[in-house]
């Protein structure tokens, strides 16, 4: 079926807005962290898989970190075991722990990996104990005890924090013109694993890669004001200034931290996008309009 005029001049206006941004990204390192509704919604997790496809053959280098709570959360049911949040954290004990490997290490992974491949790129996926990617080191969480009247630390397993990245192995897998789908689990030197908050391995990546961009799928629309509009185009001291004031709160505010760390920390921008919206990632790369909020390093 042939295109009608205006069909065929809509299409070229689009590649003609997008040609700046590929040329401007080529050869750039993108790190997107994939989560949310766009992991288990199959059109949107198929149109995921095809903006990185698309982003790796105009030239520029996605490296893809996952999260899986939801299927973690649903294996766990299954096998009759019992999850425990503490601060939005789940407590992992080493049953736990075993159920997250086969989850984000195994079935989570491989399927991004497949999907990928299946639109015509070339993935692979690793987890951050592979050639040591991620080092880890245990996360210590600590409350107020109103019986003690002081805090206490809670033990919450093999919950970690990034302590290093080795980019050894992903050097590799990028200058082979492969595309890394990274699963959040790291290592110790001991040898005990950790899952780690996909977004913190997102940012650290991002900043130990020196990345153009870091972009973190939601399931909001964005950062929103205290009117509930969407606030983009922010630099680093007006995000600081967002918490300060309350504006940033709550469940938002870890994120935005991971996204606001990167920026300061070398990063050119942090990108927080609706990954309910089909082909989000392509939309803020490469239009003017973006879909969600930006935060840029930029001086005031």
């Amino acid at each position: 079926m042939s295109l009608n005029r205006d069909a065929a001049l809509n299409i070229a206006q689009v590649l003609t807005e997008a040609l700046p941004y590929i040329q401007r990204f080529t050869g750039k390192t993108i790190v997107v962290k994939f989560g949310g509704n766009a992991m288990v919604d199959p059109a949107l997790h198929e149109s995921f898989a095809r903006d990185i496809v698309l982003m790796k053959l105009v030239g520029m280098n996605p490296v893809v970190v996952h999260g899986g709570g939801p299927q973690i959360g649903s294996l766990l049911e299954k096998l009759n075991i019992k999850s425990e949040f503490i601060d939005g954290m789940r407590v992992t004990d080493a049953e736990t722990m075993d159920v997250v490997e086969m989850v984000l290490g195994g079935s989570v992974n491989k399927e991004i990996v497949s999907s990928l491949n299946r639109n015509g790129g070339k993935a692979i996926g690793v987890t951050g104990k592979d050639g040591q990617l991620i080092r880890a080191r245990k996360m210590q969480v600590s409350r107020h005890s109103p019986e003690l009247n002081a805090s206490e630390i809670i033990d919450i397993g093999h919950v970690g924090e990034v302590d290093q990245i080795d980019t050894e192995v992903l050097n590799v897998i990028l200058d082979s013109n492969f595309i890394p789908v990274i699963a959040p689990i790291g290592v110790d030197g001991e040898g005990n694993s950790y899952n780690i908050n996909a977004d913190l391995v997102a940012g650290k990546l991002a900043e130990v890669m020196q990345a153009e961009k870091l972009m973190l799928l939601t399931n909001v629309a964005g950062l929103l004001d205290k009117e509930g509009d969407i606030l983009t185009g922010l630099s680093t001291t007006e995000v600081d200034e967002l918490i300060e004031d309350g504006t940033i709160s709550g469940g938002m505010l870890p994120k935005i931290g991971c996204a606001l760390d990167a920026v300061k920390s070398g990063v050119a921008s942090s990108h927080i996008i609706d990954g309910r919206v089909p082909h989000a990632v392509l939309l803020e790369i490469f239009t003017n309009e973006g879909i969600g909020t930006l935060i840029t390093n930029r001086r005031d």
